[in-house]
């Protein structure tokens, strides 16, 4: 019986597979739809790659089909490659997609696209289906726009296992005594391929790749309209008694092309928000005279790193009209800096927008502290005088003559500022501000938050709820940071420190004058 059975169920498998035709294919050229006839890779920089794009192929028809030939018109000279049913290449046989189903190609192109036509800044390409030759063969065109740029990166040697040993800038010793270095190299005058690159011109863009660093007693110069773009794990060091100076104008476009911008190496649109792509601009111990003006920085770890200043009276650091944006971390974080900044907007940060720790100096007016991150914990403002330790003791720190005036403080956070006192000096004055200060644990009893009682606190207005008194921000998660005409900062500065100066867009203030870097407008 068990013997009957099972010939059966053979004889049943076969008539199945015999009357079945679901899996044969018929070799066709010609009849497939696309979801776009033009794949656009958007910019890469010569000698990088690009991410990978996607173009969906269609089998309306009732019938299962095999395409002959699939491939790139430039064949295996091509400089894009394709992803196709899991097979990477330029050039495939018999590619078989099922009645009424549909494939995805993949496409990249490689890091030596520019060697293609290297004059050229447009590099092309087409996927056939189908040989040319065929009258009914199909094709989608590949096109790429290519960036050319000034590449600074660290040299490196190739040891005998094949790995290599880069440059790296040495940046002291660690509590035990062990040196800390990160790669990366000095910049030169005289650099055989870049020239100058102590002077960042506006003719091509900079790409970074480790860090690249100003030498002690040289002055990096950026001039308006210069664009630099940092690779992973990369950025900038000021060393000591090396200045930076940033100098780009107010713009009068949207495309802000006076204005200088530093961002990832990424240009592709899925990653023009996307934070922590590099490291930071580090303003080292002794750096000094370093001057910023018209600068966007995004998408850093850090967007400034201040460690310590040159001891003087003057500020280490000015900045004027500078966006800092999408900070994985700190927009501007600073350990007993000394900093003036005038028009300073900062927004989505990790952790804090701008963080004056260790004590230091600092004197910031008419600027912007938002922080819009999706954390409960972030805020705009941390400082303190945290003990730091020296020679294995803790030390005192003091944080001295620090002045927030006509300043908007004010996120997604109920507390926009959080302040940590130590024993030793503690002197700040918030004059003309908004702060938001939602007091769900009952801080009010911190003689640092006695805003009503607290001399530090002249004239602010304190967002005790998110209903109230708001700044009236135009799309602050964009990081559109100009207030509304219902804004509470509207008319509530003191005109003292608003007088013969202009707004981060170069409009003159007016008496009275507005809180933040922003003058108020009517939205659209």
């Amino acid at each position: 019986m068990r013997r009957y059975l099972l010939l059966l169920l053979i004889g049943f498998a076969v008539s199945l597979t015999s009357c079945r035709n679901d899996f044969d294919f018929e070799s066709r050229t010609g009849g497939l739809e696309f979801s776009k006839d033009t794949v656009y890779l958007d910019t890469v920089f010569t000698d990088i790659g690009s991410s990978t794009y996607t173009l969906k192929v269609y089998n309306r028809s009732d019938k299962n089909i095999s395409i002959p030939s699939l491939r790139l018109k430039e064949g295996t000279a091509s400089k894009y490659r394709l992803m196709v049913d899991g097979m990477a290449g330029q050039v495939f046989e018999n590619v078989e997609i099922l009645a009424k189903d549909s494939m995805y190609i993949f496409v990249s192109v490689t890091a030596e696209v520019a060697d293609a036509n290297p004059t050229d800044f447009l590099y092309t390409d087409k996927i056939l289906f189908g040989e040319e030759s065929n009258p009914n063969h199909q094709k989608v065109e590949l096109v790429t726009l290519i960036q050319d740029a000034y590449f600074i990166y660290p040299g490196r040697v190739q040891n005998p296992d094949e790995t290599y040993t880069y440059d790296e800038l040495n940046l002291g010793v660690d509590g035990d005594g062990n040196p800390i270095s990160i790669r990366g190299r000095f910049l030169e005058e005289t650099h055989p391929a870049n020239g100058n690159e102590l002077h960042w011109t506006n003719t091509k863009p900079y790409v970074v790749y480790g860090y690249a660093a100003v030498p002690p007693n040289k002055t990096l110069v950026v001039d308006p309209g210069a664009r630099v773009h940092f690779h992973a794990e990369s950025g900038l060091i000021v060393a000591n008694n090396a200045s930076l100076h940033i100098e780009g104008e107010p713009s009068n476009t949207n495309a802000l092309e006076k204005e200088v911008i530093f961002e990832g190496d990424r240009l592709e649109p899925n990653f023009s928000e996307v934070p922590g792509q590099w490291g930071t601009i580090w303003f080292s111990q002794g750096s000094t005279n370093n001057q910023i003006k018209n600068l966007t920085i995004k998408n850093a770890t850090v967007g400034m790193l201040v460690t310590g200043n040159d001891e003087t009276s003057t500020p280490t650091l000015n900045i004027e009209n500078t966006q800092i944006y999408n900070c994985s971390n700190v927009g501007i974080l600073a350990r007993d800096g000394n900093i003036e900044g005038r028009n300073v907007v900062i927004n989505n940060c990790g952790q804090a927008s701008l963080a004056c720790t260790n004590g230091g100096s600092y004197d910031f007016t008419h600027c912007t502290f938002a922080n819009y991150w999706s954390s409960p914990s972030q805020t705009c403002l941390v400082m303190d005088n945290e003990d730091i330790i020296v020679n294995n003791i803790n030390t005192p720190t003091l944080l001295t003559n620090t002045n927030f005036k006509n300043c908007i403080f004010y996120g997604s956070s109920n507390l926009s500022i959080k302040l940590t006192k130590k024993g030793g000096v503690f002197d700040y004055n918030f004059k003309n501000c908004l702060i938001k200060f939602v007091d769900s644990n009952n801080l009010i009893n911190n003689e640092l938050y006695d805003f009503p009682n607290n001399s530090n606190y002249i004239n602010c207005i304190i967002a005790r709820n998110s209903s109230t008194n708001r700044p009236d921000f135009k799309d602050a998660r964009n990081n559109e940071l100009i207030i509304g005409e219902d804004s509470a900062a509207r008319g509530s500065a003191d005109f003292t420190y608003s007088t013969g100066t202009s707004d981060i867009l170069n409009q003159s203030r007016s008496d009275p004058s507005d809180m933040g870097a922003y003058k108020w407008t009517t939205f659209d």
